[in-house]
């Protein structure tokens, strides 16, 4: 019983950090005073003041940063998510 527990663990753990990859996040950025597209689950801290996603595709992350009212209006476009 106890193996089979294991087992199930392993497998929601392995799926779940699978299915992370590929998705995308908008943070707000006190030390650049930007909104960011990152392609890690960010931390809320000092410098992130907000996230927001995840998103599938950097598109949709894009779309999603011209909608947040906090994100400058002149930011130059993120064509690489870091």
């Amino acid at each position: 019983m106890k193996s089979l527990l294991l087992a199930g663990t392993v497998i929601v753990a392995t799926t779940a950090v699978g299915l992370a990859d590929g998705l995308y996040w908008v943070v707000g950025n006190h030390a650049t005073n930007t909104c960011d597209i990152v392609t890690s689950n960010p931390i809320v801290d000092g410098n992130i003041w907000f996230a927001d996603g995840p998103y599938n595709s950097v598109d949709d992350a894009k779309l999603a940063r011209s909608t947040i009212r906090q994100c400058p209006k002149d930011q130059p476009p993120a064509d690489n998510p870091k």
